[in-house]
């Protein structure tokens, strides 16, 4: 290797062995990262791309997993060929990753500065007033608000958005030389994942850090990158500066990415329809405890005093930055969690219902959650998974009729109906999020909250997935209540448009007047942070 390679891949082959069947995910891909510079792989879910960047640190579930051929060389020496115990000093030191998905990466029994904690004690011997000070430090730098109180929190009691960046403090904690990026900005809001691109870029030309990212959204690759390889079917199809990849493409792959987009075509406003939801004065408060005996000192108030009414047929769009309270509206209007202040669902109240007796309501209102991985059980197969509503609410179903629906669900959302014997851990980031959307509409319900649907979906699906969903919303009349932080999809898809700052609503109306004028200086950074991300990662819109 020259001076100024760090990492060479070469002849790159992954093969997966199961049932006597083996599936080669890699093909034969060759790459270099040059020190300090960043090489970004882009591609659809399944194209081999995170199977790649975890072959870089032998992350892969061996035995099952072999290279048929080629040689990994990071600063001169092989990885692949080298001992678990040699590997282990260069995990987390000299190579560290950001995971696509934080709540399956973090431990649910550690405290945020245990885990931070343990990378620095196990690397760099810090412990102490030391470690809790660098801790304090890396939390600042990613965007984690008063990091000295979030120390003993656990990841279940932060946003998704907060666990991604504990995420990247992690990876960032030891000052590696080469930094694998995964998707590290699915999770985060346009304002923070200009923060943190920023961040990236600086701890690069201050480190000389080399970066392997990987992600599925374009606008990103354009402002860090400096090499593309665009992967397609384990293979990759075309590599080359960003600037001539994307000004001219040769690949017809390569340009059917480029041309993927959320086509605006928002559902019309529907005045005289009837409300399917309508809640009013909202309030959902978590108590803070503190001392011996737990006493309650204060409250987090999550949701504060919302109001929100939902028409037939129409799309609300709830935006706002993490932490914000879009996702507790979202559980606390279907009773998922526990709150104050009416909600009345198809005319029927809803507040202070039993379990028992919200069972009927479950059918007609469902839920796409964030996290795929988290809300998919392990221990089921996809179809029992996308089933398992049927047998709860429709049990009349013969064995026959389920079967129907469960592939004609997979067929909506873009998945080969022949994996629903697999298992969630066999599939992409993407293609469990398509899981997740498959079993909600599979009980074709009148109310469906989507909670960042799209977002750990590449450029391509995410395009097909806003269409399905569009689509559906024709076809069945459908009410949806959209939280996300991507506003170009909400864009394509809002009727309405909620904006929600620490609880409370900045900012409402019909979408295309509040992207056309928003009122609000914060309403205006957010829009400005999304439709013009240079701006916001180089200072010009106010954080």
């Amino acid at each position: 290797m020259s001076d100024d390679l760090l990492l060479r891949v070469k002849d790159l082959s992954v093969a997966f062995r199961q049932a006597g069947v083996e599936t080669l995910a890699v093909d034969r891909i060759s790459f270099d990262v040059p020190k300090g510079r960043t090489v970004a792989l882009v591609g659809e879910s399944g194209s081999g791309k995170s199977v790649t960047a975890l072959s870089v640190l032998k992350l892969l579930p061996y035995p099952q997993a072999r290279h048929p051929s080629g040689t990994i060389h990071f600063n001169g020496r092989d990885l692949l060929s080298m001992r678990e115990r040699d590997i282990r000093a260069i995990r987390g030191n000299d190579i560290t990753i950001i995971f696509q998905e934080p709540m399956t990466s973090l431990n649910p029994l550690h405290t945020i500065e245990q885990q931070i904690g343990e990378i620095l004690e196990l690397h760099r011997g810090l412990r102490g007033e030391k470690a809790r000070a660098r801790i304090v430090e890396l939390l600042d730098q990613v965007g984690i608000p008063d990091p000295a109180s979030r120390l003993a929190s656990y990841p279940h009691q932060l946003s998704g958005g907060q666990r991604q960046r504990v995420m990247i403090a992690m990876a960032l904690a030891n000052e590696p030389d080469l930094l694998i990026a995964d998707e590290p900005t699915t999770a985060l809001d346009v304002t923070v994942q200009a923060q943190i691109l920023k961040l990236l870029k600086e701890l690069q030309t201050r480190l000389g850090m080399a970066m392997l990212f990987i992600t599925h959204d374009l606008g990103i690759v354009r402002k860090i990158a400096d090499h593309v390889c665009v992967m397609n079917n384990g293979k990759i199809v075309e590599q080359g500066a960003v600037e001539r990849v994307f000004g001219a493409p040769e690949h017809s792959y390569t340009r059917a990415l480029l041309a993927a987009e959320p086509k605006p075509d928002p559902a019309p406003l529907q005045p005289q329809a009837p409300l399917v939801l309508e809640a009013d004065d909202l309030r959902v408060w978590f108590p803070v405890r503190r001392g011996v005996l737990r006493k309650t000192v204060g409250h987090i108030k999550a949701v504060d005093g919302v109001s929100i009414a939902v028409r037939q047929g129409e799309t609300l769009g709830i935006v706002g930055e993490s932490g914000s309270g879009k996702t507790t509206l979202g559980l606390a209007i279907l009773r998922l969690i526990s709150s104050q202040g009416p909600i009345v669902f198809m005319g029927q109240p809803l507040q202070g219902l039993s379990f028992k007796e919200m069972r009927p309501f479950r059918r007609g209102m469902q839920i796409v959650f964030q996290d795929p991985y988290g809300s998919l059980s392990p221990r089921m197969s996809v179809a029992d998974v996308i089933e398992e509503g049927l047998w709860v609410h429709q049990p009349h179903l013969s064995p026959q009729e389920r079967e129907r629906r469960v592939i004609q669900a997979l067929n909506d959302v873009g998945l080969d109906p022949l994996t629903r014997f697999r298992y969630p851990h066999e599939f992409s980031g993407g293609q469990r999020q398509r899981i997740a959307v498959a079993r909600a509409i599979v009980l074709e319900p009148d109310f469906v909250v989507l909670d960042e649907p799209t977002s750990a979906l590449d450029m391509i699906i995410q395009s097909q997935i806003v269409d399905l969903l569009r689509d559906l919303q024709k076809r069945k009349n459908l009410t949806y209540l959209f939280i996300s932080h991507d506003l170009r999809v909400v864009a394509a898809l809002a009727s309405r448009l909620i904006v929600m700052r620490n609880g409370k609503v900045v900012e409402e109306g019909p979408a295309g007047d509040l992207f056309r004028a928003p009122q609000t200086d914060y309403t205006r950074a957010l829009f400005a942070a999304a439709f013009n991300l240079e701006a916001a990662a180089t200072g010009i819109v106010a954080q």
